[in-house]
């Protein structure tokens, strides 16, 4: 359950566990809370376990610049390290971030990894059961593998076609396609988690992990059936907030390993990621006349400028864009040019 928040004292002493509830106070996500921490421990073991009240623009300084000369960072990492840092100085502690000077990060931001429609229904038929329909999702809906793992039985919509994507990333709330030709799967799932909770709750359990607010809004809403895991865990797990024994969501790192395995056995020579299929739900969307704001809408983008990295990877030649060398060729599209002749141009 190491995507549940773990329990701080409603007074703490310790300066993280200070911070960790300031970021909740804040309404930060936890995946940002998870992140923010990170970077704001490798900030404070990189100047000695020195206390950052005592530290101040210098020392942020050294340390973005020594992520991205020394470590060799990507520029999107040297910004995640700067967010904390600037959340850390200015929202906690109140000091001002303006005019830092620092090395920027020259590592420039790669292309993302997408499968060809050939390549995804290659890897699909390398899977079985739960574990095809969970990449099948991720690549008909544009999920994350977090968001995917997530979802509740209430979460899918089936008379309205919709998904809902609860605390995404940014902790946003959207809504995103159902793909009609997992209808029947996914009905066939939700009747099996029907049908685990009803066990469950003959055994004692049946109850699952709710966000604080939602905890206290819905007292009995852990044992309702709207609100298990559409791909609940084989075991239970103790929730380290309560020490309580609960069911939790499949975790991703067996989601993971499986699409490993079937990338391998696919025979795709391409690097076995599970974003890769949210990449590849959005290229082929593009590919498809579909316009950037309505993908940058399903994709739960803040900022249509990351949308639009998939442009660089579009099938060119979908749009009617060929090589110069594709004409030289007698099986090429056979596009006729005219000739100008060398007087015109002399």
């Amino acid at each position: 359950m190491d995507d549940v928040r773990h329990a701080i004292p409603a007074s703490p002493v310790r300066f993280m566990d200070q911070l960790r509830l300031h970021m909740r106070q804040k309404g930060l996500s936890y995946r940002t809370e998870q992140t923010y921490t990170y970077w704001i421990k490798r900030f404070i073991h990189f100047h000695k376990l020195k206390h950052p009240k005592d530290m101040g623009r210098a020392e942020v300084q050294a340390f973005l610049t020594h992520i991205s000369i020394n470590r060799r960072c990507s520029v999107n990492t040297q910004r995640v390290a700067l967010n904390a840092l600037v959340y850390l100085y200015r929202q906690f502690f109140g000091v001002d971030t303006a005019d830092l000077d620092f090395k920027t990060a020259r590592q420039p931001r790669r292309l993302p990894v997408v499968y060809s429609r050939d390549e995804i229904s290659r890897i699909l038929t390398q899977l079985g059961g739960v574990y095809r329909l969970q990449v099948a999702l991720m690549y008909g809906s544009g999920l994350r593998i977090a968001e995917l793992l997530s979802l509740r039985v209430k979460d899918i919509d089936f008379d309205s076609n919709n998904i809902v994507v609860r605390s995404g990333k940014g902790n946003k709330d959207r809504t995103t396609l159902l793909p009609q030709d997992l209808k029947g799967e996914l009905k066939a799932q939700v009747s099996k988690v029907l049908k685990l909770h009803k066990r469950d709750l003959e055994d004692g359990f049946g109850e699952v992990y709710m966000p604080d607010a939602l905890e206290r809004k819905y007292p009995k809403g852990a044992r309702q059936a709207a609100w298990q895991y559409l791909f609940p865990a084989g075991s239970f797990s103790i929730d380290p907030r309560t020490g309580m024994e609960r069911r939790h969501h499949l975790h991703p790192s067996t989601l993971s390993r499986h699409i490993r395995e079937a990338v391998k056995l696919a025979k795709v020579l391409k690097p076995a990621k599970a974003h890769a299929f949210r990449h590849s739900f959005a290229t082929h969307l593009l590919e498809a006349g579909y316009d950037l704001r309505t993908i940058q809408e399903l994709l739960g983008h803040s900022d249509i400028s990351i949308t639009e990295i998939y442009t660089h990877v579009v099938n060119r030649g979908s749009k009617g864009v060929f090589s110069p060398m594709d004409r030289l060729s007698p099986s090429g599209p056979g596009i006729s040019e005219p000739v100008i002749p060398y007087s015109a141009v002399a």
